[in-house]
C-alpha cells in the first residue's frame, strides 16, 4: 500500500530523550498554531510527525506478521499521525500524545479488521476472538496447561457458545497450514495428499488444485473438511457438530483423504 499520505522514514528523534521529543513537539505546536503562512505551519507540523513517527511505528507493531505486511500498516500509522498533528489544538490539551495515541491505535485497528482477514467473520467474533486468544496464553502462563473453554469463558464474562465461535475463528486470519496433520494420530499433512512432483509446489498451487476436487465431495465432506483443516476443530467438535462419534469422523476422514488423493492423482496411465 502507498499513497501521497506516506512519509519518508530517513528522519529520526532516537537521539531524543521522551522528555525532549514532547517538549520539542509541543514547541512546534505552538508555533504552528500561530504560524502566519500555511508553508510555516506545514512545516512545522512535519517536524511534529517526524518527530513522533517512533510512536506510531510502535503503536503498529503488535499487528504485524498477522497477514498484513508490516510496512502497511505503519503507513496507515503515518497517515493517522498527520490527521492528528493537523487536527490537534494546543489551546485545547497540552499533551499531544494523549490525543495522538487513541487516534493513531484506533486507525490500525480498524484497518487491521478490515484488511486482516482472509474469511471475514462479524465484527463481534473478531473482537471476541483476540479477547480469547489473549486470555488464553494469560491463564496458559498462570497454570502451566491449556484453559478448558468454560474457563476462559468465565474469565473473560462471556458465554461458551460465544468462545467456542471465536475460537473457531483462529483460522480466519490466514488459510490453515498445509503443514497441519490431517489426523490426529497421524504425522501425515494435508500438503502430503499431492502427487509426487519435481517441480514442486507451495501452499497457493496446493489450494488450486485441490479446489476441484473438494467440490466434487458431497456436502457433508466438504463440511468435514472446512471444519477439520479451515476451522482447526478436533475429530470430538466436528462429531458433536455433525452427530456422530469422534471414531466415525476419523473414519470419514481417512475416506475423504483417500477420495481427494485419487482425484487429484487422476486416472491410472495406460500402458503401451
Amino acid at each position: 500500500m502507498r499513497s501521497n499520505t506516506e512519509i519518508s522514514t530517513t528522519a529520526s528523534s532516537d537521539h531524543l530523550s521522551r522528555q525532549q521529543r514532547r517538549a520539542h513537539t509541543r514547541a512546534l505546536l505552538g508555533r504552528a498554531h500561530a504560524a502566519n503562512s500555511s508553508q510555516d505551519k506545514e512545516e512545522a507540523l512535519r517536524e511534529v510527525v517526524v518527530l513522533n513517527m517512533e510512536v506510531a511505528r510502535s503503536l503498529a507493531a503488535p499487528y504485524g506478521g498477522r497477514g498484513i505486511p508490516s510496512e502497511d500498516l505503519e503507513q496507515v500509522a503515518y497517515a493517522a499521525l498527520v490527521r492528528a498533528a493537523r487536527d490537534f489544538d494546543p489551546a485545547q490539551a497540552d499533551e499531544f500524545l494523549a490525543y495522538a495515541v487513541p487516534t493513531v491505535r484506533g486507525e490500525v485497528k480498524k484497518y487491521f479488521r478490515d484488511h486482516g482477514w482472509t474469511v471475514r467473520p462479524p465484527r463481534r467474533v473478531q473482537e471476541l476472538q483476540a479477547a480469547v486468544a489473549k486470555t488464553r496464553s494469560r491463564l496458559e502462563q498462570l497454570t502451566g496447561r491449556e484453559p478448558e473453554l468454560a474457563e476462559i469463558a468465565e474469565e473473560i464474562g462471556e458465554p461458551l457458545e460465544a468462545v467456542e465461535e471465536a475460537m473457531a475463528a483462529e483460522g480466519c486470519f490466514t488459510p490453515s497450514s498445509l503443514d497441519r496433520p490431517v489426523l490426529e494420530e497421524s504425522n501425515t499433512s494435508l500438503g502430503e495428499l499431492l502427487p509426487d512432483t519435481e517441480i514442486g509446489f507451495d501452499a497457493a498451487d496446493a489450494r488450486v488444485m485441490l479446489e476441484p476436487a473438494l467440490r466434487n465431495l458431497g456436502e457433508r465432506d466438504r463440511t468435514i473438511v472446512r471444519l477439520r483443516f479451515y476451522e482447526g476443530l478436533t475429530q470430538k467438535e466436528i462429531g458433536e457438530r455433525i452427530g456422530v462419534t469422534q471414531m466415525q469422523v476419523s473414519r470419514l476422514i481417512s475416506r475423504i483423504l483417500r477420495e481427494l488423493r485419487k482425484e487429484i492423482a487422476g486416472p491410472p496411465a495406460r500402458t503401451a
